[in-house]
């Protein structure tokens, strides 16, 4: 949802590349169409990830919706990967797109939709530290106690 109010200012021109900052690129691979990680625009990523995710969470193997139908083995992986690509968004948002973010007077909406991302991934050992790096001095500024 966040994502779609700045979409307008996240194109193929705009945002060649998906990225968080001139360190951090991210290449699709969805493990079964694309196999080998493509070098896309932001806006082509975020699509194939939002699909993905979809296709993810509507899978009745990975997600049963049914009581007593038990989880796969591979489900605390897949929900990682999800998260994992979810964070990437929330970077690029961050790096690309913040001066939108304010232009728009979101920037409440976005660090508080964050905050609770970040302390649900921390609490349950969601996502390697490393993959947070994007973000991490922004994480540290959002989760000290006294803020």
């Amino acid at each position: 949802m966040l994502y779609g109010t700045i979409a307008d200012f996240c194109t193929e021109e705009s945002c060649p590349v998906m990225s968080a900052g001139p360190k951090y690129e991210y290449h699709w691979a969805d493990g079964t169409n694309i196999k080998k990680p493509i070098k896309c625009s932001a806006p082509k990523y975020i699509d194939y990830l939002m699909t993905w995710v979809q296709d993810q969470l509507d899978d009745e193997t990975l997600f049963p919706s049914k009581i007593g139908v038990p989880f796969k083995r591979n489900f605390m992986s897949v929900a990682k990967t999800i998260l994992k690509r979810l964070f990437r968004v929330y970077a690029h948002i961050y790096h690309q797109h913040f001066d939108s973010v304010i232009q728009l007077q979101e920037e409440a909406h976005l660090n508080t939709s964050f905050k609770h991302f970040i302390f649900f991934v921390q609490e349950f050992n969601l996502i390697d530290r490393k993959e947070l790096v994007p973000l991490q001095e922004l994480i540290e500024k959002l989760t000290t106690k006294d803020r």
